[in-house]
């Protein structure tokens, strides 16, 4: 898990983290080794245990076993170097809802020990960089829920942190809201932030993850970087569609016959779909299809999605994850 690099290089090094509640190991046994100045994408369902660890390594929950050191300081015993080192973005909104955005930006920029005209200054330059001046003397609660967003992350970087924990930042947020939230995080890596990003959509650790992380019922069970994690899964996508439809049974029936595993079909009465462990297995079903005078009109042998791939992890796809309950702590 990345062990190979010196400590100087990592924002986060911990070691067999664990979070019991009752008798329910929320955490049980994480290893985490997260280089700096890069995105870590924590990827798992609901109740997997990805907000619980972040709480631990955020300082905000006390580890029940195991060691953590954040920029080469104990999370243990050197707490105050840690949180003065990072910030933490949760999954809900923690601004006042009924002051404006540039009264909520200068309120924490005066808590953080700047005077009345560095907060208003630095303010101002957040609303801008995040496009919200224009909703500056707005009320929060008046604003949508990717304006929400955005004012909540610029609020957690009035004093720009070393690591930033962003926890399923971009929930219930439209396309267009959730690729402005992927653009504020790819900037503040390049000025040098380390993001540790848990999330439930595929995509968005497809995008902004240098390294990726798997995380079911507390433990880790895969991690790499997302072309690794797919290749891990050992298999190919063999798509194809036939030119006859009605003769989709009888392809299926020989398929199955060449290629070691399940055939799918989908709404499409042309196309079905299977994984292969390797190319040669694709050109025997061809030369199959062909003898049996089975034309196709198209086919194509792919990677893996990162989707296949967390469905042969979890055992979930990521959709029957979506509609699962909220993690707790």
């Amino acid at each position: 898990m990345s062990n190979h690099l010196s400590n100087s290089e990592l924002a986060i090094e911990a070691n067999g983290l664990v979070k019991v509640f009752g008798k329910h190991r929320a955490v049980d046994e994480v290893d985490l080794s997260i280089k700096k100045g890069t995105v870590y994408g924590f990827l798992g369902p609901n109740g997997a245990g990805k907000t619980t660890t972040i709480r631990m390594l955020a300082t905000l929950l006390p580890l029940d076993e195991g060691q953590a050191r954040i920029f080469g300081h104990d999370l243990a015993t050197e707490t105050s170097d840690v949180r003065s080192r990072i910030s933490l973005t949760g999954q809900y909104a923690s601004i006042d809802e009924d002051l404006t955005g540039i009264e909520n930006l200068v309120l924490i920029a005066r808590l953080m020990g700047y005077n009345r005209t560095q907060a208003k200054a630095r303010a101002k330059e957040l609303l801008h960089a995040f496009g919200l001046e224009e909703a500056s003397k707005r009320q929060v609660k008046k604003y949508s829920g990717g304006m929400r967003r955005r004012i909540d992350i610029a609020a957690s970087i009035v004093v720009t942190p070393e690591l930033l924990f962003l926890d399923e930042p971009t929930t219930g947020l439209d396309p267009r809201s959730r690729n402005q939230v992927w653009d504020i995080v790819r900037a503040l890596v390049s000025a040098g932030t380390t993001v540790l990003l848990t999330t439930q959509y595929l995509e968005e650790a497809d995008q902004l993850a240098d390294r990726i992380a798997v995380i079911n019922q507390g433990k880790i069970i895969a991690e790499g970087t997302s072309d690794e994690l797919k290749a891990s899964v050992g298999s190919g996508t063999f798509q194809l569609r036939l030119s006859d439809p009605s003769k989709r049974e009888q392809a299926i029936n020989l398929l199955e016959g060449v290629i070691d595993g399940p055939i799918h079909t989908g709404t499409d009465a042309a196309a079905l779909t299977s994984q292969v462990t390797h190319s040669s297995i694709v050109v025997k079903a061809l030369n199959a299809l062909d003898e049996a005078g089975i034309s196709l009109s198209d086919f194509s042998l792919g990677q893996p999605s990162l989707d296949e791939v967390f469905l042969t992890l979890t055992g979930k796809t990521a959709e029957e994850n979506d509609s699962n309950k909220e993690e707790s702590a």
